[in-house]
């Protein structure tokens, strides 16, 4: 209400803005936090974990590699014996290369008488003879490999079963060994430079509770000038509600951090003090009912100034009040509805007969239920109805000539 009387909607949105986006960049740092304290608590593991495959260094195809190399020697004699068979056929006699060789000097020596009938014979015999060296070539080097290193078979069956047992302890395949460990090593990396991520969302942190601060800090310097225009404005709205003795406070305390919220640092409060020498205390439990609702209805009226409501509905806001001063509430209500429409539940003939225009609201039985009716009066009922507002259930030539007159002094 503070806020509205002093024009500070737009205000409060903004500084509704910046506290959330404080406390957004709180909730980032603290779960940062959290994240980087439950890392640091398994960082022994990681590295630990990173050693170990640093030292195994699983390559990406490894596993089918040594799968097919292990094949091959697993059959080793057999492919031992086979290959000396082939090259003890390509050595025999001159060796095949050599035939070749020796036919095709034969040939090359006789070419020239041939008339060019050798030319064809020539150069197949070249590239046999060629195909034949590398052949020969590729079953000696497969001879070499195979009887190089005795031992060969066991060192990659020790090879497939490390890179299995670490398969089976990281709970991943064999190919995934190398994607793990560059995983992990971006953990560890994300550790060791938490700290400085860290410390940038703290000092982001900081700086948006800065500009909520600022904000909230200019929202309570304008709040407590406001006040005391409020209060000033109250106080010329009292006296005619028969209040006149009264004193209107608004009170602003300052927050502790811990209640810091959208709507800024201020805890604001509506004191009165009814009677001279009595101190102030909160509104709802100083007042009696019918000073409340007077109450209310001075700061009803003193809002409507500076706001923007077309319509204003008051329920009973002469509730506990009669005579002179329920005719006060009606004509101050009857000023209200100088420039905005008003409507008021009112069971007080001086209010109702300060009104414009009635509606007789009632209530009967129909057929077991409940069916409420709304009528809109005329002169002469609008003049009856205040009639038995003021006899009761019998309305007597008495109540409708004190109903008359006061239509009149209201019109």
């Amino acid at each position: 209400m503070l806020d509205e009387f002093a024009g500070l909607d737009e205000a409060a949105q903004k500084l509704a803005a910046h506290y959330h986006a404080w406390r957004q960049a709180e909730a980032a740092h603290d779960k940062a936090q959290q994240s980087l304290s439950a890392a640091r608590a398994e960082q022994d593991y990681l590295r630990h974990a990173v050693d170990e495959l640093s030292r195994l260094d699983p390559g990406a195809n490894e596993e089918a590699e040594l799968a097919d190399e292990r094949q091959l020697l697993r059959h080793g004699a057999a492919l031992a014996e086979a290959l000396a068979a082939a090259g003890h056929e390509l050595d025999a006699g001159k060796g095949v290369a050599g035939a070749l060789r020796a036919a095709q000097r034969l040939l090359e020596r006789n070419s020239d008488k041939a008339a060019g009938r050798f030319d064809q014979a020539l150069a197949a015999l070249d590239r046999a003879a060629v195909e034949a060296a590398e052949a020969q070539a590729q079953v000696e080097e497969l001879q070499r490999t195979l009887n190089a290193d005795p031992g060969r078979l066991e060192k990659v069956e020790e090879r497939l079963y490390a890179l299995r047992a670490a398969a089976r302890k990281y709970a991943v395949e064999i190919a995934g060994l190398a994607g793990l460990r560059a995983q992990l090593e971006e953990q560890l990396a994300a550790i060791d430079g938490g700290g400085q991520h860290l410390k940038k969302l703290r000092q982001a942190a900081d700086e948006a509770r800065g500009v909520y601060v600022a904000a909230a800090e200019k929202m309570s310097a304008a709040r407590k000038k406001a006040a005391t225009a409020m209060d000033k404005a109250v106080a010329t709205e009292l006296a005619p509600l028969k209040l006149e003795k009264a004193r209107f406070i608004t009170q602003l305390d300052g927050l502790p951090e811990s209640d810091w919220n959208e709507s800024g640092m201020d805890r604001v409060a509506f004191l009165v003090s009814t009677n001279p020498g009595t101190p102030p205390g909160p509104l709802n439990k100083i007042a009696s009912g019918g000073e409340l609702s007077r109450f209310m209805l001075a700061l009803k009226v003193v809002l409507a100034r500076t706001g923007k409501v077309g319509t204003l509905v008051f329920d009973e806001v002469d509730s506990g009040v009669g005579g002179a001063t329920a005719a006060a509430v009606g004509e101050r209500l009857a000023k209200l509805a100088t420039d905005r429409q008003v409507l008021v539940v009112t069971h007080s003939p001086q209010v109702a007969a300060r009104a414009d225009l009635h509606w007789r609201i009632g209530k009967r039985t129909s057929k077991g239920s409940a069916v409420t009716e709304v009528a809109v009066l005329d002169a002469e009922g609008r003049k009856e109805e205040i009639a038995r507002m003021l006899a009761g259930s019998e309305i007597t030539a008495e109540a409708r000539a004190a109903a008359a007159r006061l239509m009149a002094s209201a019109g």
